[in-house]
C-alpha cells in the first residue's frame, strides 16, 4: 500500500502534467443554447404582452396620480 507521500507525490505529478485537450468551443455551446432555448415567436408574443401590460400600467397609474399629460389642467394666478 503507497503511503500518503506517495499518493500526494503521484497527484501532483498528475496534476502538473495535465493540459487542455483545447479551449472554449463558443459556437458549439451557442448551438447548443439555441437548439434548446423557446422559439423566437414565443419570445416575441411574451415579450409584446409584457409591454402592453406596462404601457397599460403606466397609463392608470399615471391617470390616478394626474401625472404629466393625464393631469388636469389647473389655473395658476401669480400675484
Amino acid at each position: 500500500m503507497p503511503s500518503e507521500e506517495d499518493v500526494a507525490r503521484m497527484v501532483r505529478a498528475e496534476v502538473d502534467s495535465w493540459t487542455p485537450r483545447k479551449g472554449p468551443d463558443w459556437t458549439d455551446i451557442l448551438i447548443r443554447i439555441a437548439g434548446t432555448g423557446p422559439s423566437p415567436w414565443v419570445v416575441y408574443t411574451t415579450a409584446s404582452a409584457a409591454l402592453v401590460v406596462i404601457l397599460i400600467a403606466a397609463y392608470v397609474i399615471g391617470s390616478a396620480f394626474q401625472v404629466g399629460a393625464l393631469a388636469t389642467p389647473t389655473q395658476v394666478h401669480l400675484p
